[in-house]
């Protein structure tokens, strides 16, 4: 099949998940004809491109290892870490705005977490307050699941029994109870007074 077919690439760049600057990649014909070739990422190889590169690589192999050990020692660091972040609620629970990919990455920035916004893995922005698990990952083999917890800034009222669906939406539930179908007789208690009947003299 034509979409199957591979060619083979010299990268003038770093291309992450794919190598860095000077490695010969196998790549769809697609991604090098509408990425990779277009956007000076990859070129076609010569020995002479390829000698070209080689001291490029040695330094970009170099920086790569030392990022990856630094990674390694991230991972290591956010396993099992809780990470509380505030925002502005409603009294229902749902957030004024949302808490995004950027806003997790800053905040574990800010507690000396050296985390890019592409390496957290969010399916979704979160939209409410409550308890969550996202995954840190670098490259495709390193990962550690974090516990990030959306308090609000102010106590919530009448948060009692409410139930949100995935999409931070209130969950309505009818509280009326069910009127009973059947309604007890009121007993009487005035006896009926006997038939009283007449004798006619």
């Amino acid at each position: 099949m034509a979409s199957a077919r591979r060619i083979e690439l010299l990268l003038t760049s770093n291309v992450e998940n794919l190598g860095i600057v000077g490695d010969l990649v196998r790549v769809r014909m697609g991604f090098a004809r509408n990425f990779l070739v277009p956007m000076g990422l990859a070129e076609v190889p010569t020995p002479e491109k390829i000698e070209a590169l080689a001291g490029a690589r040695v330094i970009a192999l170099e920086e790569y290892e030392a990022n990856r050990t630094e990674q390694a020692g991230i991972i290591e660091k956010l396993e099992g870490i809780v990470l509380t972040i505030t925002r502005s609620a409603n009294d229902k629970g749902g957030l004024y705005g949302s808490v995004t990919q950027r806003d997790i990455a800053d905040a574990l920035v800010e507690n000396g977490y050296s985390v890019d916004t592409r390496a957290v893995r969010l399916h979704s922005a979160i939209r409410r307050i409550g308890e969550y698990h996202v995954t840190i990952q670098f490259g495709s083999d390193m990962r550690a699941e974090v516990e990030i917890l959306v308090n609000p800034d102010s106590a919530l009222e009448d948060r009692e029994d409410m139930d949100f669906d995935d999409d931070g939406n209130l969950i309505i539930v009818d509280a009326q109870p069910e009127a009973d179908s059947e309604t007890p007789a009121e007993e009487s208690n005035t006896e009926e007074p006997a038939e009283e009947t007449a004798t006619a003299e």
